[in-house]
């Protein structure tokens, strides 16, 4: 037996129903950092030194993910 429901609402409506957290401040605070390394005033290192720290194990999980990445690119 095959049954399919289908909902139909906005990502932040489903975020609340899920009982997820607001991200929002956290992702506006990355894309004003985003925008200013583009304006010259974060250097590339310091986002990349970023990144590395939030990943698990250190370079072994950018590698992880990187792979990750690139196999869903190539499909």
């Amino acid at each position: 037996m095959k049954i399919n429901v289908e909902v139909e609402c906005t990502p932040e409506e489903a975020r609340r129903v899920m009982g997820l957290p607001d991200f929002t401040p956290v992702h506006d605070k990355y894309v004003a950092a985003l925008l200013s390394s583009m304006d010259g005033t974060v250097k590339p290192e310091m986002i990349d030194a970023v990144m590395r720290s939030w990943a698990p194990m250190g370079e072994a999980g950018m590698k992880f993910w990187r792979q990750l990445f690139e196999t869903a690119v190539q499909k």
